[in-house]
C-alpha cells in the first residue's frame, strides 16, 4: 500500500475505532481488536512492529497487579477496610467519597494509578453495598483522584518516568515543581465533585447506625494469607519506589511480586489468574496497536511538529501550546506515544532554537498529558480497569457520561496548571 494511503487508512482507522468507542453499541474490546486486525490485515503496521507498540510495561502491570489484588481479596482485608473507612467517618457518604479520594490520591503518587484503584475499587463496593447507594460517583471520584495525584512525583504516571529520564530530572525536582499546584488541584475537584453529587449520596440513618455496629475482625477470613499478602504488597511497593535505582520497569516489579505470592501460597494459577480483567488487557493491546499505527506512519509526530512551529520558539506561548494540546491529545490518544514523540521535539528546541532552560516546557509536557487522561474513559489506564471491574459487578461507566463528567473537570485542571506555570515558570 503506499505511503499516503497508508496513512488515510491509520488515520480512517484510527478515528472509526474512537467513534465506535463514544458509541459504546459495541464492546469496547471487540471495537479495539477489530481496529488492530484492520491495521494488520491493511498491512499498514508489521505483526512485529504491531507486537513492539504493545506496551508490555503496562499489560506486565496490569496483569501482576491483578493476580496481587485477586489473592489478598480472598483474605478479607478489603472488607476490613470498608469497615474502617467507613466507621472512621461515622457512615456519612459524601465524607467517606472525600475521604476515598484522598487516599487514592495520597497512594498514586507513590504507586502506578492502575495499582492504587485496584486495590481502592473493592474496598469502595464493599462501603457502598452496605450503605446501598450507586458506587458509580465513588468511581469517578477515584478515577479523577488517581490521575491528580499521579501528576505529583516521578513515579505517579508513566509519562513522568518518561520525562525524568530524558530530561535528567528527579524524584524532588517533581515534588518541589509539582505537587503545590496539584494540591490545589486536587481540592478543586473535589469541591466539585462533593457539590455535583451531595444531593444524591444518602443513606438512612439505620444503614450508618448498621455499619458502626458491625465488628471489621470478623471480616479477616485467613489471617495467614493475609501476611503473607501484605508482605508482598509491601515488598512490591518498595519496589515501585525504587524503581530508577534498581533500574527495573513496574511490570517487572509487579509481576515478580505476584510469581512471590503464588510461591508463597501455592495457589492455584488458574485460580489466581482468573481475577485478571483480562478484557481489560485485551482493549489495551488492540488500542496501542491502533495508536502504534499513527506513530509508524508519522502522524504523531507531524501534529507536534506543527504545532511547535506555530509559536516561533517563544517559551511563554509553547508552554501553554504544550501543556493544552498534550491535555486534549492525552484524553483520547494514550499519552505514552504522544510524550515519548513530544520528549525529542522538546530537546530539538533547545539545541536548534537557543531555548537555554526547558525546565518549563517539561513541566508543561508533565502536567498536561497526566491531567488530560481525566479527560476521557479511555485517558489513562485507571479509568479502564475501573470501568472493567465496575462491568463485571453490573455497573456500567460508558464513555459519553463519563465524559460529561470529567471533561470540564479535566479543562478546569489545565487552566489553573496554566495559571501555575505562567506565575512561576513562563516568564
Amino acid at each position: 500500500m503506499p505511503e499516503t494511503y497508508q496513512v488515510s487508512f491509520a488515520c480512517v482507522i484510527f478515528l472509526g475505532t474512537y467513534l465506535l468507542l463514544i458509541a459504546d453499541k459495541i464492546h469496547r474490546t471487540i471495537v479495539a481488536l477489530c481496529g488492530a486486525m484492520l491495521i494488520l490485515m491493511a498491512g499498514i503496521i508489521t505483526q512485529e512492529r504491531a507486537v513492539m507498540a504493545i506496551d508490555f510495561n503496562t499489560i506486565g502491570l496490569l496483569i501482576g497487579m491483578m493476580v496481587i489484588v485477586g489473592i489478598t481479596r480472598q483474605t478479607g482485608v478489603f472488607e476490613y477496610l470498608a469497615i474502617m473507612s467507613a466507621k472512621f467517618v461515622k457512615g456519612e457518604p459524601v465524607r467517606i467519597m472525600m475521604a476515598l479520594a484522598a487516599v487514592t490520591a495520597v497512594l498514586s503518587a507513590f504507586l502506578d494509578n492502575v495499582t492504587t484503584v485496584l486495590l481502592i475499587v473493592p474496598v469502595t463496593f464493599a462501603i457502598t453495598r452496605q450503605l446501598k447507594i450507586n458506587p458509580l460517583p465513588y468511581l469517578y471520584a477515584e478515577i479523577i483522584a488517581s490521575n491528580i495525584g499521579g501528576t505529583a512525583t516521578l513515579i505517579g504516571d508513566p509519562p513522568n518516568i518518561m520525562i525524568g529520564s530524558a530530561a535528567g530530572l528527579g524524584f524532588l525536582d517533581f515534588v518541589i515543581a509539582l505537587t503545590p499546584v496539584i494540591i490545589v488541584i486536587y481540592f478543586a475537584n473535589i469541591i466539585w465533585l462533593k457539590l455535583l453529587y451531595k444531593k444524591q449520596l444518602v443513606t438512612t440513618p439505620e444503614l450508618q447506625k448498621n455499619i458502626m455496629d458491625l465488628d471489621e475482625r470478623k471480616e479477616i477470613k485467613d489471617p495467614v494469607l493475609l501476611k503473607k499478602s501484605l508482605l508482598v504488597i509491601g515488598l512490591t511497593i518498595l519496589g515501585f519506589i525504587l524503581h530508577q535505582f534498581l533500574h527495573l520497569e513496574s511490570a517487572t516489579i509487579a509481576l515478580s511480586g505476584a510469581a512471590l505470592l503464588l510461591l508463597l501460597t501455592r495457589d492455584n494459577p488458574e485460580k489466581a489468574l482468573g481475577a485478571v480483567e483480562w478484557t481489560v488487557i485485551f482493549f489495551f493491546a488492540g488500542l496501542f496497536v491502533v495508536v502504534g499505527a499513527l506513530d509508524e506512519v508519522g502522524v504523531i509526530e507531524y501534529i507536534a511538529r506543527k504545532s511547535l512551529e506555530i509559536t516561533g520558539g517563544a517559551m511563554v506561548s509553547t508552554g501553554i501550546l504544550i501543556l493544552w494540546l498534550s491535555a486534549i491529545a492525552s484524553a483520547f490518544v494514550d499519552n505514552i506515544p504522544f510524550v515519548a514523540t513530544m520528549i525529542p521535539l522538546i530537546q530539538d528546541m533547545g539545541r536548534i532554537g537557543g531555548i537555554p532552560d526547558l525546565e518549563p516546557l517539561w513541566w508543561s509536557l508533565s502536567l498536561g498529558a497526566c491531567l488530560g487522561g481525566n479527560g476521557s474513559l479511555i485517558g489513562a489506564s485507571a479509568n479502564v480497569v475501573v470501568a472493567g471491574l465496575a462491568e463485571k459487578r453490573g455497573f456500567l461507566i460508558t464513555f459519553v457520561n463519563f465524559i460529561k463528567i470529567a471533561f470540564p473537570m479535566m479543562l478546569m485542571s489545565v487552566a489553573i496548571s496554566m495559571a501555575y506555570l505562567l506565575l512561576r515558570y513562563l516568564h
